[in-house]
């Protein structure tokens, strides 16, 4: 295996192309290599089929909401799945309160619109 070990893979669940493209490249700017779902029928089969060191779960994602994905994942057999961080990101942070991110399992959360300094900050404290 000729791949580097520093290079730690994020999972992105996001549908809109313009966050998600503008996150891929600030990610991969940081050396991150990244899986996409689209939406949240995608997040787990993606992690089944890609090993992931981190989510970045968009709380609205259609399908399924990033709520009922973390607590799939949490709920998950396999414990390099059961344990991944899961930092959520969301546009209405109001509608949940931190004490609900945590009983789904969210590590931590990150608001819309995303400050790029604080994603890239997040995502290190978690994956280094």
């Amino acid at each position: 295996m000729s791949t580097e070990p520093q290079t730690k893979t994020i999972l992105i669940a996001e549908d809109s192309s313009v966050i998600l493209n503008l996150t891929r490249k600030i990610l991969e700017l940081q050396k991150y290599k990244i899986v996409l779902a689209k939406n949240g029928g995608e997040v787990l089969k993606q992690l089944e089929s890609n090993p992931v060191d981190c989510v970045l779960m968009d709380i609205n994602i259609p399908v399924k909401d990033g709520m009922q994905c973390t607590r799939e994942i949490r709920a998950h057999a396999d414990p390099k799945i059961n344990k991944l961080p899961i930092i959520a990101i969301t546009g209405n942070a109001n509608n949940y309160s931190m004490d609900q991110f945590r009983e789904a399992g969210v590590s931590d959360y990150l608001p819309k619109p995303l400050d790029f300094d604080a994603l890239v900050r997040v995502v290190k404290q978690y994956v280094g």
